[in-house]
C-alpha cells in the first residue's frame, strides 16, 4: 500500500465516524436514541436495512464464493422479496400500532414477560456472536494479507464503531450507513469495470461470460431436491423465506432500522426497496467474483490465496512437494489459456466442442491440484486455514488495482464491517436496555437514565464483540458461518411470533416450553448435520408451532392470562 492508499483509507473511516458523531449529537430521550426520533425516510430505511445485512463478509466472501463455486449462491436470497411483502403486511403495522421500541415488547403484550425474555435472550446470543464475527471477518483477512496484527485490527474496528454508535444511537447508525453504502457501491462498480478492462483486448464481456459458463460458474438455478446441496431454488424460496422472515421481522438489528421510519408507509417502502434491490446487488457482487475468475484464466494465480498457508509450508518437509504442485498449476493455467483461445478462434462446431471439453477437463484438474495443496498444507500445519474463498478478492485488490483504489476498496470492506457491527451493537444495547433492564426494574427512572443505560450497554456489547472477534476461529466460509448461527435460532423465534400473530388459543406457558424444547432439538439437528442449515429455519418454525399447539391442553394457563380472558 502506498501513502495515497493510507490517506484515502484513514480519511474515509474518520469521516464516517466524525460525521456520525456530529450529525446525531444531543439525543436526550429514549425515543431519539433508540427509534431515531422516527424521522427516517424510506430511502434511508432501505439503505440502512441493506447496509446492516451487507457486512464486510459480503464483500470478502461472496466474490470468493463465486470464484470457486459460481453464481448459485444467489439462490440463497430468492425468499427475500416474499418475506418483505409478508413483513410489510403483517409485522410493520403491528409494531407501529403498539409503538414498541423492540420487537420483543409485542410478545409480552401477547404472552407474558418470560416469553419476551427468552426470545430476547435467543436474539442476544446469536447476534452477540454475529457482532464479533462481523469484526473478525475483515480483521483476520486484512491481517493475513497486509501483515497487520489481528488483535490490534479487531480493537481498532470495534472502537471506531463504538464511538459513533454510543454517541448517537439509532440515528447515528442510519445516517452513517447512507455514506457507507455510497462508498461501497462506488468501490465495487470501479472494481468491476477495472477487472473487465484488465482482460485481453479480444475478450469482451460476453466472451468472458461464455468462458465462465464453460467452467460451470454461470449455473444460477438448481431445481434439484438434493438435501445435500446447500443452494437450490427450493432451499432459497422455502428455507430462505423463513430465514428472511425471521431476520427482517424479528431480529432487532433489522426491526430497529424500520421502526425509525416516520410512518408505516415509509417503513414499508424502505423494506420493499430492499426486497427489490437486494437480489440484483448480490448477483452483481457474485458477478464480480466470476470476472475475477475469468481474469485469472489469463493471469497467474496462487495455488492458495491465503498467504499464511503458503508461508506455513515453506520451511517444512512438504515444501518441495508444494513447489511441484505450483509448477503443475502453472502448466495447467498455460494449457487453459491456449484452450480458451482455441475455443474462441474455432471455425467449426467440432473444434469448439473439443476445446470446450478440454477447458472443462483442465478446470477439473486445477480443482484437484488446489485440493492436493490444501491437503498438503494441513499435513504441514493443521492450524492454518486452507479454505481460501475469503482471500480471493482481497488478493486481487492488493495485487492488481492502481494506487488510491486499493485504499478505496479497503475502505469499502471496513465500512461494511462498521455498518453491520454498528447496527448489531445498537440492537443489542436496545434489547438489553428495554427488554431486560428497564422491564425488570421496579423503580421508575428518568428518560436520561435509560439513554445513559443504553449507551453503557452499547459500550459493553462493543467490548464483548471485540473479545469474540479476538478469540474466534475462521470457519469454512465466513458468510456461511453468520447464516448458520442465525439459522440455529431464527426459526424458533419466528415460530414464536407467528404463534403470537395467528394462533390465539395458544398461551404463554405452552409457548415457553415449546421454545426451550425446540431450541435444544435444533441445536442437536445442526450438530448431527442432518439437514442443510437453511432448512433449520423452516424446521425450527414448524416444530415450535406444532409443540405449542400440542402442549397447550396439557399445560396450565397462568392466572394473569385467565384474568385477561
Amino acid at each position: 500500500m502506498q501513502l495515497v492508499d493510507w490517506i484515502i483509507l484513514i480519511g474515509t473511516l474518520l469521516f464516517i465516524v466524525l460525521y456520525g458523531v456530529w450529525k446525531t449529537r444531543g439525543s436526550k430521550n429514549v425515543q431519539d436514541y433508540i427509534r431515531g426520533g422516527n424521522e427516517a425516510k424510506w430511502w434511508t430505511i432501505g439503505l440502512s436495512v441493506m447496509a446492516t445485512q451487507a457486512s464486510a463478509i459480503t464483500f470478502l466472501s461472496t466474490p470468493g464464493q463465486a470464484f470457486h463455486s459460481g453464481m448459485g449462491f444467489v439462490q440463497f436470497y430468492f425468499g427475500l422479496p416474499i418475506a418483505m411483502i409478508i413483513i410489510c403486511i403483517v409485522f410493520i403495522p403491528l409494531y407501529h400500532k403498539l409503538k414498541v421500541y423492540t420487537a420483543y415488547e409485542y410478545l409480552e403484550n401477547r404472552f407474558d414477560l418470560k416469553t419476551r425474555t427468552i426470545t430476547a435472550f435467543f436474539f442476544l446470543i446469536q447476534r452477540g456472536l454475529g457482532a464479533g464475527i462481523t469484526i473478525f471477518a475483515p480483521a483476520i483477512i486484512l491481517s493475513a494479507v497486509l501483515g497487520w496484527d489481528l488483535t490490534t485490527l479487531n480493537i481498532i474496528i470495534g472502537i471506531l464503531v463504538i464511538i459513533y454508535t454510543v454517541s448517537g444511537g439509532t440515528k447515528a447508525v442510519s445516517v452513517t450507513q447512507k455514506q457507507q453504502m455510497a462508498i461501497i457501491f462506488t468501490g465495487m462498480f470501479i472494481a468491476f469495470f477495472l477487472i473487465i478492462s484488465y482482460l485481453p483486448e479480444d475478450i469482451t464481456f460476453s466472451k468472458a461470460l461464455d468462458i465462465a459458463g464453460i467452467s460451470g460458474k454461470m449455473e444460477v438455478l438448481d431445481f434439484s431436491f438434493d438435501l445435500s446441496n446447500r443452494y437450490t431454488v427450493w432451499t432459497g424460496i422455502i428455507g430462505g423465506t423463513f430465514l428472511m422472515l425471521s431476520y427482517f421481522g424479528t431480529d432487532q438489528s433489522q426491526v430497529q432500522r424500520y421502526l425509525s421510519g416516520r410512518s408505516i408507509r415509509e417503513s414499508q417502502l424502505g423494506l420493499l426497496f430492499n426486497g427489490l434491490l437486494k437480489i440484483p446487488m448480490q448477483f452483481f457482487i457474485l458477478l464480480v467474483g466470476v470476472m475475477v475468475f475469468v481474469f485469472y484464466q489469463f493471469n497467474a494465480a496462487p495455488l492458495n490465496f491465503n498467504p499464511a498457508a503458503s508461508t506455513a509450508i515453506q520451511n517444512t518437509q512438504y515444501a518441495e512437494e508444494y513447489s511441484a504442485l505450483e509448477d503443475k498449476l502453472s502448466e495447467i493455467q498455460e494449457y487453459k489459456k491456449t484452450s480458451i483461445q482455441n475455443y474462441l478462434n474455432s471455425n467449426t462446431s467440432k473444434e469448439a466442442s473439443d476445446a470446450r471439453k478440454l477447458m472443462i477437463a483442465l478446470e477439473s484438474s486445477e480443482k484437484k491440484t488446489r485440493q492436493s495443496a490444501k491437503d498438503l498444507i494441513k499435513e504441514a500445519d493443521d492450524t492454518v486455514e486452507t479454505n481460501d474463498k475469503d482471500y480471493v478478492f482481497i488478493h486481487f485488490i492488493l495485487n492488481n488495482l492502481p494506487r488510491g483504489l486499493i485504499g478505496l476498496l479497503l475502505a469499502v470492506i471496513l465500512s461494511a464491517a462498521m455498518s453491520s457491527t454498528a447496527s448489531e451493537l445498537n440492537a443489542l444495547a436496545s434489547t438489553t436496555a428495554i427488554d431486560l433492564y428497564k422491564r425488570n426494574i421496579t423503580e421508575e427512572k428518568s428518560e436520561q437514565h435509560y439513554v445513559s443505560a443504553s449507551k453503557l450497554f452499547t459500550l459493553i456489547w462493543g467490548i464483548i464483540a471485540i473479545l469474540v472477534a479476538c478469540f474466534a476461529n475462521l470457519f469454512d466460509n465466513l458468510i456461511q458461518l453468520v447464516n448458520i448461527i442465525g439459522s440455529i435460532f431464527y426459526g424458533n423465534v419466528l415460530g414464536i411470533f407467528l404463534l403470537a400473530f395467528f394462533i390465539k388459543f395458544v398461551k404463554s406457558n405452552a409457548v415457553f416450553m415449546a421454545a426451550i424444547i425446540t431450541q435444544l432439538f435444533i441445536i442437536y439437528v445442526w450438530w448431527q448435520d442432518w439437514l442443510p442449515f437453511l432448512w433449520l429455519n423452516a424446521l425450527g418454525c414448524g416444530v415450535v408451532m406444532f409443540l405449542a399447539v400440542l402442549l397447550e391442553p396439557f399445560i396450565p394457563t397462568s392466572e394473569i392470562e385467565v384474568e385477561e380472558e
